[in-house]
């Protein structure tokens, strides 16, 4: 049985669902962002438990299609983003119609109708946000940061930022209390 779930972003979200799951005495096969393979199918009543237990650590089950369909184009998304060194050798709605096996008009009109944004922008502001932590850690130029996120140039993502955050990269450097979002707010 396929269990998918909300709000899954990072590697610590995979080992709190799994332990979640186990502690509820599930046979878990495998846990992946946004998804929990599981050995036995539940009862609605365990399935109820399940989400009421994942909701205390700030996940969800998703139960209709569409909204599976929208948090995978997220769970790639910030997999890409976040957590891979892969950079996208084709345009993003190529790269999703293919991880996904939709047509891209499809997701993004589905996303747009329920997000109420558009792919494009949910991919900037999670590449922004990647970008704040690394001219947060202040190892990488902004030269650097550009090339490792697969802008164009510096000044591309300068602006891309400014337009985003209404700061400069090197201004928003310079602020002490740098306001983060979190990935699964934006």
């Amino acid at each position: 049985m396929q269990l998918y779930i909300k709000n899954m972003v990072c590697p610590r979200c995979i080992t709190a669902v799994r332990a979640e799951l186990e502690k509820a005495g599930i046979n878990v096969l495998a846990v992946e962002l946004g998804e929990a393979e599981i050995k036995n199918d539940l009862t609605p009543e365990e399935l109820q438990h399940v989400d009421k237990s994942l909701q205390a650590l700030g996940f969800e089950l998703i139960n209709d299609r569409k909204g599976r369909i929208i948090e995978q184009v997220k769970n790639e998304i910030v997999y890409l983003v976040h957590h891979s060194d892969e950079t996208l050798n084709t345009n993003l709605s190529n790269w999703l119609a293919d991880k996904l096996h939709y047509d891209y008009t499809y997701l993004s009109n589905l996303f747009s109708e329920v997000e109420g944004t558009t792919i494009e922008k949910y991919y900037i502001s999670q590449r922004i946000e990647k970008v704040k932590e690394l001219l947060v850690y202040d190892e990488l130029s902004l030269a650097e940061i550009a090339d490792a996120l697969g802008y164009s140039s510096a000044a591309y993502l300068s602006g891309q930022f400014k337009k985003v955050t209404g700061l400069t990269p090197t201004f928003y450097k310079t602020i002490k209390e740098n306001k983060r979002k979190k990935i699964d707010e934006l």
